[in-house]
């Protein structure tokens, strides 16, 4: 049986334009859209909840396919590595805030999440001169987690369903911040000029 391929395309020579459709990808995120509808809602409005969630959800979606698309069509730039992730925390920072500022989340543990991922953001920026550091598989959980657990606390869940939320977002911080803690070390080697693994 001859071997699947994917899509056929001539190497590309030289880097990828910064203007590309994995790129405009990372740019255009439904925050605004996302913001108006929690706000309308109040957290109180079942249908409005299921519409921001749902935005939320499809603009998460976007953050994992920009990256398909870099990669699947050489399309990879050093702007979309340092731009995917900042578009990504504006996104889930603006439901955490969203969340605590209602009183479904407790705001310690949104400080907890962004300062993570501001000081993570910072590190990205300290170390950009030695070459910037993509993702990691860890990072990569940890924002599926983050995800999840927004979801399933903007979702209009049962009392039952609900309950499971609190379990959810432990396993988030907990990632969150161990995560942290690998890209700390991650940066200060590619800062001193140490390969990562």
């Amino acid at each position: 049986m001859p071997e699947r391929v994917g899509p056929s395309r001539t190497p590309r020579v030289g880097p990828a334009p910064i203007l590309n459709a994995a790129n405009a990808l990372t740019a255009v995120r439904m925050v605004p859209v996302f913001v108006a509808l929690t706000i309308a809602s109040h957290m109180t409005d079942s249908s409005l909840r299921i519409a921001a969630c749902v935005t939320f959800f499809v603009a998460s979606v976007t953050d994992f396919a920009d990256g398909w698309i870099a990669r699947t069509w050489d399309m990879v730039t050093s702007f979309g590595k340092v731009a995917d992730p900042i578009a990504d925390k504006a996104l889930t920072g603006t439901a955490f805030v969203l969340l605590s500022a209602y009183g479904v989340l407790p705001w310690w543990v949104t400080i907890v999440i962004l300062g993570r991922e501001i000081g993570v953001t910072a590190l990205r920026f300290w170390v950009i001169r030695g070459g910037v550091s993509a993702a990691s598989r860890g990072g990569k959980i940890k924002t599926a987690l983050q995800t999840l657990a927004i979801v399933w606390y903007l979702w209009p869940f049962s009392s039952g369903l609900a309950s499971v939320g609190p379990y959810l977002m432990a396993a988030t911080l907990i990632v969150t911040v161990a995560t942290g803690g690998d890209y700390i070390a991650r940066a200060l080697r590619l800062r001193r000029g140490t390969p990562t693994p």
